[in-house]
């Protein structure tokens, strides 16, 4: 049995180790900093009051991962929020979101956050969390093929993007 200090520090390693890439994930999918946070928090919450034991580190990661994507997909689903952001207004906040990584001038990123989500998570995950096919598939739940797919169409459509502005 875990004492209540050891898993409180266990708690908090893993908010270390882990919340900066979970908010960027969450940030490509609401592109709003406080629903991001939201999402982490609650995926963080979610881990600690789900009682089973995870296997390793690489399931433990894919969990949380796969969690704050289903979080930002049932925030993006919310009643309250289609009723409450006008499609203006988020269209307008896309076209200047930077992360705290992110260079000033990368159109690139720009260009993924206006993509569809089955198309953005698995582009964010390759090009900007460094996983592999395999690694995303697994965190997805999907097969591989499609992921590749996904790749290849989200990169299509990234081009277009990028393409169209060019006066």
């Amino acid at each position: 049995m875990e004492h209540k200090f050891e898993r409180e520090k266990r708690w908090g390693d893993l908010a270390d180790e882990y919340q900066t890439m979970l908010y960027r994930i969450a940030f490509s999918n609401l592109k709003n900093r406080a629903d991001a946070e939201d999402a982490v928090q609650e995926a963080f919450l979610r881990y600690m009051k789900d009682e089973k034991p995870i296997q390793n580190k690489e399931h433990e990661r894919a969990w949380l991962i796969r969690t704050t994507i289903h979080i930002c997909t049932d925030i993006l689903k919310s009643g309250w929020r289609r009723r409450t952001v006008a499609f203006e207004e988020a269209a307008a906040e896309t076209r200047n979101v930077y992360l705290p990584y992110q260079i000033k001038d990368d159109r690139t990123l720009e260009a993924v956050l206006k993509l569809p989500v089955h198309y953005r998570n698995p582009i964010y995950l390759f090009y900007y969390e460094d996983y592999s096919i395999q690694e995303i598939a697994g965190v997805l739940n999907e097969k591989e093929g499609t992921i590749k797919t996904r790749l290849r169409r989200g990169r299509e459509e990234v081009k277009k993007i990028l393409t169209e502005r060019r006066p």
